[in-house]
């Protein structure tokens, strides 16, 4: 029989059981760091009816999907966590609670180009608030703070969560007179880092057709906070002259003053006006945060406010706020900078059990009162020499070996080895269990990623 070369799809991640486990360990504190703020649990199919799906897509978006027909069914694979949520709170409505909050990890599938820190199928992680007809913008200022939590639970110190609010972008576009060409100008202004103001000007001036006057306006406005101005100060000048703008400005400075309440340090949290985020999706506060270290990663974690969540699938009114962190191109790009830490536990058992006798059933009581400790453990029960099974105890780097035979069966006592310092202890199985439990809980508690400042 000709034999298949195995192999995996591009753009398609599969992990070594060491980096599953640290991946698996960032899920967890980004569960209960969201908990923590009353987000719910909610996990929606993968397949949906096209239809259903493919509601509100359309351009490139509706090119990456991944759709098949399965008999006359059309079917299409999720490509984010939104739409997903929008059908799940408009078809149960009736039956949910609102303000509605979830959190949701779960993979999602693009058929764009595979590329460094790009995947086709990839984990995503959100949370969102939906309101029923409104929605308060202490909302919005809670969400810094989750995001805050968040990366410090996995272990993140270096990154800055940076603020805006599309009001205040629309409202300048507006009174410039220049609604028409917002996306074009968004596009040019996404550049200032990348080649500078002058060289971003001379794009709004010479290829948008632009008035100068125009472009210097946006220019300096954008940049106030480079040239050590405070935007809502800088911002006020505008006061009155436009209401969308107005709104803006009001909403931003709310939930800046709500967000210091909320704990977030001013090192941690900025106005940044450059931010713009969907256009046409996002209506009030936006957000993109960045590792300060490799600010050239781009964001990895953004989202921001909308006006009406469900309006494909019903007539209710549905604002909500949220964000998502792109949980697989997070843990790419953690990796490739070498700062996933290398002492979180990844072994698949606390404990292995070396049986040195033909009879096992001494082992399987121990291994059963240890698993009842909340150990994990394994019996080493194969037909190999003591030296083959302490290395694969090693291997797998599991911190500790028990080892039982004659002595320790009649004596009622245990042995048992540290694998990293090569300490052996012997003493009664009650007092080594306790013993082991106590060093594998401070193990368990090492964050998965290393501080990115250290």
């Amino acid at each position: 029989m000709e034999k298949v070369t195995p192999r995996t799809l591009s753009g398609f991640m599969e992990l070594l059981p060491g980096e599953q486990v640290i991946f698996d360990a960032m899920s967890d504190r980004l569960r209960r760091a969201f908990s923590l703020y009353g987000y719910t649990p909610l996990d929606t199919p993968l397949i949906e009816s096209s239809e259903v799906l493919l509601a509100k897509a359309g351009g490139e978006t509706e090119k990456q999907v991944y759709r098949f027909m399965k008999g006359s069914s059309d079917l299409s694979l999720r490509f984010d966590l939104t739409v997903p949520l929008a059908k799940y709170v408009a078809a149960n409505y009736a039956s949910l609670s609102f303000p509605f909050r979830r959190y949701q990890i779960g993979k999602v599938y693009r058929g764009e180009r595979a590329q460094r820190g790009r995947f086709r199928e990839f984990y995503q992680a959100d949370i969102d608030i939906i309101g029923d007809g409104g929605l308060d913008i202490i909302n919005e200022a809670e969400i810094p703070s989750v995001i805050y939590r968040s990366f410090n639970a996995l272990g993140l110190d270096g990154f800055v969560i940076r603020l805006n609010n599309r009001k205040i972008l629309t409202g300048i576009f507006h009174l410039l007179g220049l609604t028409d060409c917002a996306d074009e100008i968004l596009r040019a202004v996404d550049k200032l880092d990348k080649i500078g103001a002058d060289m971003v000007s001379r794009l709004l001036v010479g290829e948008l057709g632009i008035q100068k006057s125009s472009a210097s306006e946006i220019i300096s406005l954008l940049t106030c906070a480079v040239r050590g101005e405070e935007p809502l100060g800088y911002l006020e000048r505008y006061r009155g002259e436009n209401d969308t703008l107005d709104r803006g400005i009001r909403e931003l400075r709310a939930v800046m003053t709500h967000i210091a309440d909320f704990g977030v340090p001013e090192t941690h949290c900025k106005i940044d006006l450059t931010i713009a985020r969907g256009l046409d999706y996002y209506t009030g506060t936006v957000y993109e945060t960045i590792l300060t270290d490799h600010p050239g990663v781009g964001s990895i974690c953004s989202g921001g406010r909308y006006d009406d969540l469900a309006e494909y699938y019903t007539d209710r009114k549905m604002p909500g706020v949220g964000i998502s962190i792109g949980l697989t191109r997070l843990f790419y790009i953690l990796q490739e900078q070498g700062l996933l830490n290398d002492s979180v536990l990844t072994a698949p058992a606390d404990v292995l059990i070396i049986p040195m006798t033909d009879d096992l059933s001494y082992a399987v009581t121990l291994a059963t009162a240890m698993r009842n400790e909340g150990l994990r453990v394994q019996i080493h029960s194969e037909s190999k020499k003591f030296k083959a099974k302490i290395s694969y105890a090693d291997k797998l780097g599991i911190p500790f070996a028990v080892f039982l035979g004659e002595d320790e069966i009649n004596s009622g006592m245990i042995t048992a080895k540290e694998m990293s310092s090569g300490q052996q202890t012997t003493a009664s199985a009650g007092i080594l269990t306790a013993g082991i439990a106590g060093k594998i809980s401070a193990l368990r508690s090492t964050a998965p990623i290393k501080g990115v400042t250290e």
